[in-house]
């Protein structure tokens, strides 16, 4: 089922564009190891272009082409972008199961969700024409005082490789509602569907500028775009080292930033569950997306009275996960992004075990497969939570298991962690699952489930996990500011000082 990789350039100001240095990346294709295309690798000449290319789309017409246009103008476009990403669905699809290693039946479910955020930030670009001019209510009835939502500027957006498209659109797709101008540096791991993005947005007319799409290494592309005086704003989603290297770069500005970073996220699971469908949810929660999920809840806290149980249960369960060309036919694990990842995730694998951890399934290559970025979904037990399996984020098909005898325990293992983005509790009484809740450190909690996540509820994490939201009706205020405007209505003289 494989097609040709496209041969892209940047796409800067509605052009194809070669980068200044005619730099290019190979694109490796996780499961086959070989090199299937390349990508154009921008430098800070790029970025340079791009941004120049934004801010003159921001202010042409004196924004009437589309900062300052309604919202209702700027959702034609969303719109239209959600159509065709749903007319072009297959090819999407191939594109990106080629280029991450996701599976083909999740590549499908996340490029219809593409097409569901755009359809949904149409709606939120609309509905900002009935929020303009929401009046204040005032003390004094000599003043009349409203605020307008204006957007932010230009915005620089920094999206990662495990869902390529998909969150590059959580950025794209309500900022362009608010009337931001964008330029967006997706990872260099899996950059094909946001580079062919690009034709999409030619295909809709979108007016040249307000989308700038430039490929290439972080250090090369993404510093000098969040440190670039004429970004107002940037969104990032990684890792929290690389979050970190961000905010401290766009302080030197006061430039805002929204963070979206890593994880350590717990999965709760009390003693009055049905184990089998607690287990699915529970793998399903750590091995979906191969693993490499920010949110992944890669901390099973179980109740001792069931835990022998259930474990045996995940087990039976992960022995059925189809390991394969992702490809393939009811393939629901494949491999993980590249080599250096691979290496990452069994070091992790191979120091919990020198530590004393049990390795109870998987934690190796699958044997039938020779080549590929592929390991097994991984089960460890005997953990302690001095452990380095327990305490960072291994961004792979990796479970760590440990016990609790209290609900106040389970609190308090739950939160030992330095992240909070999204945690999940498992139990048939609602009443101990809106305590867990919260009580949870978390942006995000799951109840009885893990993972599911909508375009139209708030999306980002507490502690080191990132601040600010994105999605829902949320999601666009991160693009807007809110402006105050206040009127004396009075024809008579404020009178504080004597007149002359």
């Amino acid at each position: 089922m494989s097609i040709p990789i496209p041969c892209r350039q940047l796409f800067i100001d509605g052009e194809w564009r070669e980068p200044i240095k005619k730099n290019r990346i190979p694109i490796i294709n996780p499961s086959t190891e070989e090199i299937i295309g390349e990508i154009p690798a921008a430098t800070a000449e790029d970025v340079e272009l791009a941004v120049g290319a934004a801010r003159q789309a921001l202010k042409r017409n004196k924004g009437r082409d589309w900062a300052a246009t309604s919202g209702a103008h700027r959702a034609r476009y969303l719109r239209a972008i959600a159509a065709k990403i749903s007319e072009k669905r297959d090819y999407f699809v191939k594109l990106e199961t080629m280029d991450s290693g996701k599976p083909l039946d999740e590549v499908m479910l996340d490029i219809d969700d593409v097409s569901t955020c755009f359809e949904y930030f149409a709606g939120q670009a609309k509905a900002l024409d009935t929020k303009q001019k929401y009046p204040v209510k005032l003390p004094m009835e000599r003043f009349k005082s409203h605020v307008l939502r204006q957007p932010i500027g230009v915005v620089g957006l920094i999206s990662p490789w495990n869902y390529p498209l998909l969150m590059a659109t959580w950025k794209i797709a309500p900022a362009l509602a608010a009337g931001c101008t964008a330029v967006l540096k997706p990872s260099e791991l899996a950059s094909v569907t946001c580079l062919e993005f690009g034709e999409v947005c030619n295909e809709v007319g979108l007016p040249p500028g307000v989308l700038n799409i430039l490929t290439g290494l972080g250090p090369d592309a993404g510093a000098p775009l969040v440190s670039h005086p004429d970004v107002d704003k940037v969104a990032f989603t990684g890792s929290s080292a690389t979050g970190s290297k961000v905010m401290a770069s766009a302080a030197q500005l006061v430039k805002p930033v929204t963070l979206e970073l890593g994880g350590k996220s717990p999965i709760v699971v009390f003693e009055d569950v049905d184990l089998d469908v607690a287990a699915e949810w529970t793998i399903f929660g750590c091995f979906w997306t191969n693993g490499q999920i920010c949110s992944a809840t890669s901390r099973l806290l179980v109740h001792e009275s069931i835990a022998a149980e259930f474990v045996d249960k995940l087990v039976k369960w992960s022995e059925k996960i189809k390991i394969s060309d992702p490809f393939e036919e009811g393939c629901r694990l494949g491999p993980v992004i590249s080599k250096n990842q691979y290496d990452k995730i069994m070091k992790y694998i191979s120091t919990a075990k020198s530590e004393g951890a049990t390795i109870l399934f998987g934690g190796s290559r699958p044997e039938h497969l020779k080549k590929g970025y592929f390991i097994e979904p991984t089960i460890i037990t005997d953990i302690s939570t001095s452990m380095q399996i327990w305490k960072e984020e291994v961004f792979g098909p990796v479970l760590c298991v440990k016990t609790f005898s209290t609900e106040d325990e389970a609190i308090e293992l739950a939160n030992d962690t330095e992240y909070g983005l999204a945690a999940a509790v498992l139990s048939k009484d609602l009443d101990r699952c809106e305590r867990v809740t919260k009580a949870l450190e978390v942006g995000a909690v799951w109840v009885n489930c893990s993972q599911p996540c909508f375009c139209h509820a708030p999306w980002g994490g507490v502690k080191r996990s990132g601040f600010g939201r994105e999605l829902g009706e949320w999601g666009i205020e991160n693009y807007l500011n809110i402006k105050q405007v206040t009127s004396d209505i009075s024809n008579e003289p404020w009178g504080w000082y004597k007149s002359p």
